[in-house]
């Protein structure tokens, strides 16, 4: 019998020392930071992802990194929801957004693919736009016809900084957004406020 989860998170990203440390691998970079935080490995498992499970106020959380390279995620995220009988609407998915400066962090329910491949594979592999999107800003410095280049390329040195908070933020924002459901935390997370003046009570570090 398949484990009972209630939330399934996955970080997109392309598997290899090569793509480690790329733009496009904030999602792989997010989810391992939250393995780490809960003191969780992230392992290999049916060769198309890597995966670990943990538990936020009572709620069982697996997190998953698709080794299928961005384009395919759907085909990884497709097989665990249809194991573990996941609906849509409880599908988190972290992704690299260009449309957003560096260090925004943003989650929206539903929507077009807005360019990005990987969001594209799991829209077409669900048949369903209705999951979440926990996008992470990633800046907008490229030319016309360099996109792929610059998803590909790694962070540079004086960027670091800024990820690093990013993907401290992210985590937050998950956790949030368990912890206080959907509609606080969106609106907690959207604005900003889950960070303003350590207001914050809801995470624990």
């Amino acid at each position: 019998m398949a484990q009972k989860i209630d939330w399934l998170i996955a970080g997109l990203g392309n598997p290899g020392t090569k793509y480690a440390n790329t733009r496009h691998n904030i999602g792989w970079m997010v989810v391992s930071a939250l393995a780490d935080k809960y003191k969780k490995q992230v392992k290999p498992d049916k060769n198309i992802y890597l995966l670990t499970t943990l538990s936020i106020d009572n709620n069982e959380i697996m997190a998953i990194m698709p080794t299928t390279y961005v384009n395919m995620s759907g085909e990884a995220i497709s097989k665990v929801m249809k194991q573990h009988k996941i609906k849509p609407e409880n599908l988190i998915v972290i992704c690299d957004e260009f449309n957003f400066p560096l260090g925004k962090v943003h989650i929206k329910l539903g929507g077009s693919d807005g360019g990005h491949n990987g969001i594209a594979s799991i829209i077409d592999e669900l048949e369903t736009e209705n999951f979440w999107r926990l996008r992470c800003g990633i800046g907008k410095n490229f030319g016309k016809g360099e996109l792929v280049d610059y998803v590909l390329s790694d962070f540079k040195e004086d960027e670091l900084n800024e990820r690093d908070l990013m993907i401290k933020k992210a985590v937050d924002a998950i956790e949030a957004f368990i912890r206080l459901g959907p509609a606080r935390a969106m609106s907690l997370i959207n604005s900003g406020k889950l960070w303003e003046n350590n207001k914050n009570e809801l995470i624990n570090d």
